[in-house]
Order: C-alpha cells, then structure tokens, then sequence
C-alpha cells in the first residue's frame, strides 16, 4: 500500500471525529504511558481488521472520549514516539501506518492511519487483538480461523506462499511446539492450549490453514526438514581467502544450510573461529586480547542480509567473504518497496520484502528493533576504530563491505 492511500481527507476526518468512537476510531487524550500500549492494541486490531471492511483504522491522539480536542503540544517528539511503534518491534508483522500532525475546531491533533494486513493476523506482544462493533479484546480460535483463511486468498508476500512439494511433515513439530512457540505467543495463550496442531502452525503462518496443509515458505525457512530442498536459495556461502582478491587462496569454505537458526548458528560459529583475538602482553601476569572485528557488527549484517535478501526464483545463496584487509556480505535482491538505490541506509528509510520473516525473526532474538541494523553496525565499528561499513547497492543485491580498523589491528596475512 502507498503512502498516499494512507491519507484521509480534512472532511472524511472531521466526518470519523464526529461519529465518535467505533471499530475503526480511537481516541486519546494525551500519549502516556499506559496510552501507547492501548494504542498499539488498537493498531493491532485495525491491523486485522477482523470485520473485513478493508478500510483505514485510526487513532487519535488529542480527543477526549466525547471527540472534543483537549489543547495538547503535537510536537516533533509525540510524532516520532508514534511513528516508532511500525519499528519498535512490539507488533507484528509491522504494520503499515501513517503519523500526521492535524486539526479539528483549530487545535492540533496526532492522527495515525492504519491499514489491513494483507497477511493476519496480527499480534501486539504475542497476543492477536481485535475489535468489531463495541467489542475489543483478545481473538478466539474461530476469529484467528477467520483471519487464517482471509490471508489465505489475499495478495500475499513470497515469504507466505505455500511450497505445493511439500507437505505438513516436512516440518520439524518438536521444534515448532519446544522453541518456536513459547518465544511468540504469550505464555497465557500458550497455557490456553485449545487450538490443535494444525491450527497453531497456520496461526504462526507455517501452514496455509488449518484445512489446507501445504508449508509456506516461512514454515520451511524457520521449520523445514531439509530447507533447502524446496527454498533452493535458503543457504550460505561462507569463503576464507588468504589475501584481498577473489583470486587468492581459499583457505576455508563452507556451504551451509538447514533452518534458519542452524545457519544463524553456523555462520556466526564460523565468524567466530576466523575472528581470532590478537593479544598484547602488558606485564608478567597481564594480556589484553582484542577481536579482529566487532562481531556483534558482523552478526547484525549477516542477519539482516538473510532477513531482507530475495527467496523468489533463486537458488544464489547469502555470500560471506572474509578476505585478509575486509569482510564482504552480498544478499541477493535490490531494494524493496519504500528503499530505493538512492535511499538505502538512511534512518528511519525502511521496508520489508519478507515481513513474515521479520517477524519470526524478532520473535527469535535476531532483530533487536526494525530499522536499526544499519545504524548499530556503524556505531559497533566506530566504537572499535574501524572505517563506516560501504554498502553498493544495486537491483539485484547489496554488498556490504567491513575493513579491517584504521590502526591496522588484527589484519590476517
């Protein structure tokens, strides 16, 4: 969805402020504390949007309950608090949200729109909430069911599309039910335990439904019994070279696959054994050992190069190239949506080719908060005397390149 669709006319507004609040208006007096996380439940469920009207939900910030305006400072900061709530992480898969400073009766107003999901449902915090009528509250399995089937024959992203070679069995149940599940939806939830097997995997998007078995693409990447077998570009090429051209001796290679938390682990097992410490003897019973590479650095590139990178139509792998003066990272796929060639890297500037993954990936632990990657690379790299790292972007990949620090430490010969 555009920018541009998320925007609502001076009339249409006055229009929703005057027929008070429904299941598709919010009002909020001023952005508390306990205000934002009732917000971010509304914008949860306008999200879902369970009714299927398809139209915008919107919250308001600076209304009482009668929709009368209360006089609030919609300043620079109440705006990026509001906007921050696509990145924060705490609902997902992020939603797509507009933050406007308006008015009504002449005094300023936060508007935020909100649009349907095209893959629900939704979650705030593991929890799906809803809202139809006067009703809001937490989704019932027939209402998860509801949201199941409409994603089934929405417009979905790759990440969610079924697999037809596969079956329900080439997924891994132990893992799903023992690691995937108690990190993603709330242990109350979890204890409720009235929803079967089948249902929790489409619920989780690992299925298509609880009817139609078939894997998604999600379920084989963070599940699959032999990943590779069906997602044919879900790997990683890991090269060591002994000097600073392609043409130079490998002295170390691996092709690694699996799920995605077996490569998470592999790779970065890998970064850790080639990120040998050097070490300066400062007195008789002292050594001061320093990494070569921050690798909290290297680990949010590759992360977020197996997070953005395109799955679609390509068996290329994500390619870790550990050279003696640089690291390079390439990931298959431009940039996606609102990042363009022009625009790759700026903060705040981002989007999601695999939204469903993004959110699994929080869910695990990989991704601290949306957005940030970048910004947290090159602090870590700052801090530890390397170069910013350079990214050259193009349709069809980002190369990410890492050098080794100014001062030389640590350089491989």
């Amino acid at each position: 969805m555009k920018r541009d669709s998320l925007m609502i006319e001076d009339s249409a507004l006055a229009h929703l402020v005057a027929e008070g609040e429904s299941e598709r208006v919010e009002f909020k007096e001023r952005l508390s504390p306990d205000a934002m996380g009732r917000i971010e439940e509304a914008i949860c469920a306008f999200a879902n949007d369970l009714a299927g009207t398809e139209k915008l939900g919107v919250v308001i910030v600076g209304l009482n309950d009668n929709g009368q305006p209360v006089g609030i400072d919609v300043n620079d900061q109440l705006l990026l608090s509001l906007s921050d709530i696509r990145s924060s992480g705490n609902i997902l898969p992020p939603p797509m949200l507009l933050v406007q400073k308006r008015q009504i009766q002449n005094q300023d107003i936060a508007v935020v729109t909100v649009a349907p999901s095209d893959t629900p449902p939704v979650q705030y915090k593991g929890r799906i909430h809803i809202r139809i009528g006067p009703r809001r509250g937490i989704a019932t399995s027939q209402e998860e069911r509801v949201l199941n089937e409409r994603r089934r024959f929405a417009d979905r992203p790759f990440d969610v599309r079924s697999i037809s070679t596969a079956n329900i069995s080439d997924l891994n149940r132990r893992q799903f039910e023992e690691e995937y599940l108690p990190v993603a939806v709330a242990p109350d939830i979890l204890q409720a335990n009235d929803r079967s097997y089948s249902e929790r995997l489409a619920a989780a998007k690992m299925i298509v439904s609880s009817d139609d078995k078939q894997p998604t693409v999600l379920g084989l990447l963070i599940l699959g019994v032999g990943t590779r077998d069906f997602v044919a570009g879900s790997w990683v090429q890991f090269l060591r070279i002994s000097g600073t051209d392609r043409g130079d001796e490998i002295t170390d290679e691996a092709a690694i696959d699996g799920t995605l938390s077996e490569i998470v682990r592999q790779i970065e097992d890998k970064l850790r054994s080639h990120n040998r410490s050097s070490v300066d003897f400062t007195g008789a019973d002292l050594e001061h050992r320093s990494e070569i590479y921050p690798l909290a650095a290297l680990q949010q590139l590759v992360r977020n190069a197996l997070m953005h990178r395109t799955y679609e139509n390509t068996a290329a792998p994500v390619q870790v190239t550990w050279f003696n003066d640089r690291i390079e990272i390439q990931s298959p796929g431009g940039p996606y949506g609102l990042v363009t060639v022009d625009n790759f890297g700026t903060p705040g500037m981002v989007d999601y080719r695999n939204p469903n993954l993004a959110e699994a990936m929080k869910n695990m632990g990989y991704v601290q908060r949306f957005g940030a990657g970048i910004a947290t690379t090159q602090k870590l790299l700052k801090d530890h005397g390397h170069p910013e790292a350079s990214f050259l972007v193009s349709l069809t990949h980002v190369l990410a390149s890492v050098m080794v620090s100014r001062n030389g430490n640590g350089e491989q010969k």
